[in-house]
């Protein structure tokens, strides 16, 4: 798995933080230092709980299983959205849609949607309809694709969340917290790490910042892939190797038998034999 060191998260910034008058106390165990009214983050730390966090990750999706990753800020939406598609993950950059998680099957209506709009294409049924009927579907189509297409292949709740601002992002993270999803986030030194289960205390500003811990996790995840796909090669090799000793056994099993029948006695033509005689 891809380590991450202190000059590493040196050189990106993340050790920055907010300013004191904006912090929040419950960040104090990873606050190393106040200098200039800015409150520095241990990095120390922070290697420690990315390190933990890629290694939960692995095993998530080591399992078979999909992490939704979240951060609709500025600075964060393009490198999130590259990163989680590298690993073929789900996410949202743009607005969080309120009820995604604990109302999703409306967002699953909603994105089985873009598949009857895509069907209506293919099937020639625009044919049918008038320019401004098409412009609206069209218009609709993009709306949707918009906000939700980056999440069309999540056909059920993920596992876990990775967001990026846990203090923008809260509805996301009340969300996963009522059904129970653990959560994992880029907490600044002005955001509450108390409903977060794996807290990576870090500068969750800076594009760089986060480029960087995600490399650190995407990398995590793509070797739990690899790893799954590795063993389920196996299981199916072991199965394949197994097969056809089973069927030469039933075989040689089937032979004796068809053996055993034809030297046995024909019991029946020597009991109509004796009645004769």
């Amino acid at each position: 798995m891809s380590r991450i060191n202190f000059d590493t998260l040196l050189e990106a910034g993340c050790h920055f933080g907010h300013l004191k008058r904006k912090w929040n106390p419950a960040m104090a165990p990873y606050i190393f230092m106040e200098r200039n009214g800015i409150h520095i983050i241990d990095l120390h730390k922070t290697v420690a709980k990315v390190e933990e966090a890629a290694q939960a990750m692995k095993q998530i999706v080591k399992s078979g299983k999909r992490i939704l990753f979240v951060a609709t800020k500025k600075q964060a939406k393009q490198v999130v959205a590259e990163k989680a598609a590298s690993v073929n993950m789900p996410y949202v950059i743009e607005r969080w849609p309120g009820g995604m998680l604990t109302n999703f099957p409306t967002i699953r209506k909603a994105v089985k949607k873009m598949a009857t709009i895509d069907k209506l294409t293919s099937d020639g049924t625009y044919s049918n309809l008038s320019k401004r009927e098409i412009l609206q579907i069209s218009r609709q189509r993009a709306k949707l694709d918009k906000n939700l297409g980056s999440i069309a292949d999540l056909t059920r709740l993920p596992s876990a969340l990775f967001v990026v601002d846990v203090l923008k992002e809260n509805i996301a993270v009340r969300e996963a917290n009522r059904l129970g999803i653990p959560v994992f986030g880029i907490v600044d030194t002005n955001s509450d790490p108390n409903n977060i289960d794996f807290v990576i205390p870090a500068n969750d500003d800076a594009t760089k910042s986060i480029e960087v811990i995600l490399d650190v996790c995407c990398a995590a995840i793509q070797e739990g892939l690899e790893e799954r796909k590795a063993e389920k090669v196996d299981m199916e090799a072991a199965g394949e190797a197994t097969t056809p000793r089973a069927g030469r056994k039933r075989g040689a099993s089937k032979a004796r038998v068809e053996k055993a029948e034809e030297s046995a006695p024909a019991a029946p033509e020597v009991a109509e034999e004796t009645e004769e005689a």
